[in-house]
C-alpha cells in the first residue's frame, strides 16, 4: 500500500508459461538446463482461523507475521529464500554484473542539484565520484562564492547498512540545520540539529518523528510530528524548542481520526505554518503565524465531507484549488477574513469537464499553472490583472512535467522539471512574460547513449468495455520492427490516484538496447484522463484497474509490439497487487512477472488496524468489516485468489523493514504460490534484509536490485537475447 500523496518512482520497475503452447503461439527456448536443480524452500503450514460476515478463511501462513522482525524460525525461512534465489540466479551473475555495470556506466558520476536561491544563499547538493549519497551545500550571495557544505551524508552513512536523510530544513536566520536521519529502512526517523557556524551538533535529538521538521521564526521552535509506534502513522504534530527535552515537548494538533493522514509544511513567505490534514476524500488545512509559536493552529476552512482544498498565500491572499462543485478541481481566492467561508471564495481557473487542474503556484502578478488535457499535461502561465494567458510547448510526443522547487514569489520565471522516456531529467526556467525556457540542466547519460537511437510513441488500446486506455512506448528504432517478434517489459500501477507519467529511466536502456519494447499503461485509479478515471478504479470499480492492463497487453500483443510469448510484467507496492490479480486472471499471457513489494493480502490487513495505513485507506480499496466490500476485495485479493492453476515464472521482491506493505504480505504469497501451482516455472523470492519499502538506500547499490531484475527476464528469453547491441549505428 501507498499513501496517495506519495510520489511513485519509476525505480520500481523491474517467464515461460508451464502450459503446452497454443498450436499458434511460438514456441520459448528451454533455459532450464541452465539453472540448477535445487529444492525450492518449503513453509510450514499452522491453521489460522478468520470468520467474519458468517464466512471463514483458513491462512495456513499466518505465522510468518511477527512484528518485531526478530523470530528465528521467520528470519530463517526468509534467509532460506534468499539463498535459493542466490543458487537459481547464479548462472547468471555475468549477465548481473554486466548490467549493474552498463546502469552504473550511464549515471553522472559528480552530478549536481539545480541551486535554490533561499534568503541570500544558493542551495544545492552534489555527488563526488563514486559517492553513494549527496552532499548538501550552500553559497552565500553568489555562485562565485566559497562553498559551504551543510551535510556530508557519505560521512554520515559510514558503517550504515541503510541510511536515509529525508528533508533539510535551514533555520530563518541561516545558522541552525535540522535534519532527519532513518538508519533502518522504517521511515520512522531521528531530527538532529546541526550549528552551522561551528559545525557542532547540539545535543537536541527528536526521536520517533516523521521526515519533515518546520522552524518558527525565532530560530529556536520547531515543529514535527510524532508516530504512533505501532501504525507508523504521524499523528501528532508537535512544538519542540531548542535545548529542552523532547519529553517536555508540546502537542499542539493529535488527529483523532485514524483515516486522516498528518503532514506540516511552511508558506513560501514563510509567514506560515500549515498543518495538512489528509484522507482520501477530505483535504484541509490549518495554520499558525510563524512569529507566535506558541499560539494555536486554526483551519483555514473546516474540513467537510468529499471536499478536498489545497492553499497557496500570496500577500494578504490564499489561492485555493478546490473540488467544491469541481470535479477535476478549480482555482478561487480569498482573503484572510473570508477564506473560511466558501460562499465568499472569488474563482480564478473555473472548472473544466475535460481539464484536470494538477498544481499551481503563485508569484507577484503571475500564475504558473499544471493542467492535464487527454492525458497528457500541459504548463499555463496566467496574468492575474490582465487577460494574459498563455501555455508553454514541448516537442516530446509523450513526456512528463511537473513544477519543481520555487522559493521566491517575486521571481521572474517559474522553474519546472522536464523529462520524457528519451529525455533526461531536466530543469527548466519559464519566463513568466514570454514563456521562453531556459535550460539550467539536463542530467547527463555516459557511455554511448544516443537519444535519437530511441522512438517514443503515444497510443490508446480499447478495453473490453470500450475505454481508451492510455498507452506510453519506446523502442529502439534500429532494432524494432512492428513484426510482433519483440519482447515487451509493460508496467503499471493504477492507484491513489497516481499518475504514472513517461519520465527518463537510465536503466530501461539495457532492455530496449535488447530489442525490448517498453509500456506504461495508464490503467484506471490514476488520473491519467482526470479525476473520473480514478473513480473508475478504486473502491467497487477496482477491477477495471486489472482488466485494463490485460486489454492493454492483448491489444499491443494484437498489433505486433510485442511476441505473444515474451510478454513481461512489472509492478510495485499496489501495482504489486495489479501483477497478483492479473496472474490469477489470466497467467498465460505472461512470460514473467516481477512482483516488487506487493500488496496482495488485501482483505487481512484492511481487516488489521494495527498494521500501518490500513484505516487511511478504507475510502481506497473499501472496509471489509462491511460485507458487500469484505465481498468484492475478497474477489480480487492476489493472497486469496491463489489456486491451482499454471502460473508464469515470477521474481517477488520486498525488504524486511517495509513500512508500507509489510514483510510478511509476499511472504506469505510465495509460500501459497509454491503450495498451489501445477507449473515448473521459477518463482524466486528475494528480501533485503537491511531495508524497506524504497529498497537500498545510496543511488548505485540499488541498481543490484535492477540488474537481478532484468537478469531474470533475459535468462527466461534464453542466450539470444543476453547481448547488447549498443553499437555505433544511429539514426
Amino acid at each position: 500500500m501507498k499513501p496517495q500523496i506519495a510520489v511513485l518512482a519509476m525505480t520500481i520497475l523491474a517467464t515461460g508459461c508451464g502450459k503446452p503452447a497454443d498450436e499458434n503461439k511460438p514456441t520459448s527456448p528451454d533455459t532450464s538446463a541452465l539453472a540448477p536443480k535445487v529444492a525450492a524452500p518449503v513453509a510450514k503450514k499452522v491453521p489460522h482461523k478468520m470468520a467474519i460476515h458468517g464466512h471463514e478463511r483458513v491462512d495456513p501462513y499466518y505465522w510468518m507475521r511477527d512484528d518485531s522482525r526478530s523470530d528465528p524460525e521467520m528470519l530463517a525461512h526468509l534467509e532460506a529464500e534468499n539463498s535459493y534465489v542466490d543458487q537459481i540466479m547464479q548462472h547468471t551473475k555475468p549477465l548481473q554484473d554486466a548490467l549493474y555495470e552498463e546502469m552504473v556506466g550511464r549515471l553522472e558520476k559528480d552530478k549536481s542539484s539545480v541551486p535554490v536561491q533561499v534568503r541570500g544563499y544558493w542551495y544545492y547538493s552534489r555527488y563526488e565520484s563514486d559517492g553513494e549519497y549527496p552532499i548538501h551545500a550552500r553559497k552565500k550571495g553568489s555562485l562565485e562564492a566559497a562553498e559551504e557544505i551543510l551535510l556530508n551524508v557519505n560521512t554520515l552513512a559510514e558503517g550504515e547498512s541503510y541510511f536515509n536523510v529525508a528533508q533539510t530544513a535551514v533555520s530563518p536566520n541561516n545558522t541552525l540545520l535540522a535534519y532527519p536521519e532513518d538508519k533502518v529502512g522504517r521511515r520512522i526517523y531521528t531530527i538532529r540539529f546541526k550549528d552551522l557556524n561551528t559545525g557542532k551538533l547540539l545535543d537536541d535529538q527528536l526521536e520517533n518523528a516523521e521526515g519533515t521538521v518546520v522552524w518558527a521564526n525565532d530560530n529556536q521552535t520547531v515543529f514535527y510530528i510524532n508516530k504512533d509506534p505501532q501504525t507508523l502513522l504521524g499523528y501528532q504534530v508537535k512544538r519542540h524548542k531548542l535545548g529542552t527535552p523532547q519529553s517536555e515537548d508540546q502537542i499542539v494538533y493529535e488527529e483523532k481520526d485514524n483515516t486522516f493522514y498528518t503532514f506540516i509544511s511552511k508558506s513560501r513567505d514563510g509567514s506560515m505554518v500549515y498543518i495538512h490534514h489528509y484522507s482520501t476524500l477530505v483535504k484541509g488545512v490549518s495554520a499558525l503565524d510563524a512569529d507566535t509559536p506558541d499560539g494555536e493552529f486554526q483551519p483555514l476552512h473546516p474540513l467537510e465531507p468529499k471536499h478536498e482544498y489545497f492553499v497557496q498565500k500570496l500577500g494578504e491572499e490564499f489561492f485555493i484549488q478546490t473540488n467544491w462543485q469541481a470535479e477535476n478541481f478549480r482555482l478561487m481566492k480569498a482573503n484572510a477574513d473570508t477564506v473560511g467561508d466558501k460562499s465568499q471564495w472569488e474563482e480564478v481557473i473555473p472548472h473544466r469537464k475535460n481539464v484536470l487542474l494538477e498544481d499551481f503556484t503563485t508569484f507577484e502578478g503571475r500564475l504558473a499553472v499544471v493542467e492535464r488535457a487527454d492525458g497528457q499535461s500541459a504548463l499555463r502561465i496566467i496574468g492575474l490583472s490582465n487577460e494574459d494567458d498563455f501555455e508553454v510547448g514541448f516537442n516530446d510526443p509523450v513526456y512528463q512535467l511537473s513544477l519543481s522547487r520555487n522559493p521566491e514569489v517575486s521571481a521572474d520565471a517559474v522553474r519546472i522539471s522536464y523529462s520524457s522516456l528519451t529525455t533526461p531529467s531536466t530543469i527548466y526556467d519559464a519566463d513568466l512574460l514570454t514563456g521562453d525556457l531556459k535550460l539550467l540542466k539536463q542530467d547527463k547519460v555516459l557511455g554511448d547513449f544516443d537519444r535519437s537511437r530511441y522512438q517514443a510513441e503515444g497510443i490508446s488500446i480499447t478495453a473490453r468495455d470500450g475505454k481508451e486506455i492510455p498507452v506510453s512506448l519506446v523502442y529502439r528504432k534500429d532494432l524494432f520492427k512492428k513484426d510482433g517478434s519483440h519482447p515487451m517489459l509493460q508496467y503499471g500501477y493504477g492507484s491513489y490516484g497516481n499518475t504514472i507519467d513517461p519520465v527518463f529511466i537510465p536503466s530501461i536502456f539495457s532492455l530496449l538496447d535488447r530489442g525490448f519494447v517498453f509500456s506504461i499503461a495508464h490503467i484506471r485509479g490514476s488520473q491519467k484522463l482526470g479525476r473520473p478515471w480514478y473513480e473508475e478504479g478504486k473502491m467497487f470499480n477496482k477491477k477495471n484497474t486489472f482488466t485494463d492492463f490485460i486489454d492493454v497487453t492483448k491489444g499491443l500483443v494484437e498489433q505486433k509490439y510485442a511476441a505473444s510469448d515474451k510478454v513481461f510484467a512489472s509492478g510495485g507496492s499496489a501495482g504489486g497487487l495489479l501483477m497478483g490479480a492479473v496472474v490469477n486472471m489470466e497467467p498465460d499471457l505472461y512470460r514473467g512477472i516481477t512482483a516488487k513489494v506487493p500488496f496482495v493480502d488485501v482483505v487481512t490487513t484492511m481487516l488489521d488496524e494495527s498494521i500501518p495505513l490500513t484505516v487511511n485507506e478504507y475510502d481506497e480499496w473499501g472496509n471489509p468489516n462491511n460485507k458487500d466490500s469484505y465481498d468484492y476485495m475478497l474477489s480480487y485479493s492476489p493472497y486469496d485468489q491463489v489456486k491451482e492453476q499454471d502460473y508464469p515464472s515470477m521474481l517477488v521482491t520486498t525488504g524486511l523493514h517495509d513500512s508500507q506493505v509489510q514483510y510478511f504480505e509476499p511472504m506469505k504469497w510465495v509460500a501459497k504460490l509454491r503450495d498451489l501451482k501445477t507449473d515448473d516455472n521459477q518463482l524466486l523470492f528475494h528480501t533485503n534484509m537491511e531495508a524497506g519499502h524504497g529498497g537500498s538506500s545510496g543511488r548505485f547499490r540499488r541498481n543490484k536490485e535492477r540488474a537481478l531484475e532484468y537478469a531474470f527476464y533475459l535468462d527466461l528469453l534464453g542466450k539470444g537475447q543476453l547481448e547488447s547491441r549498443a553499437v555505433d549505428t544511429k539514426q
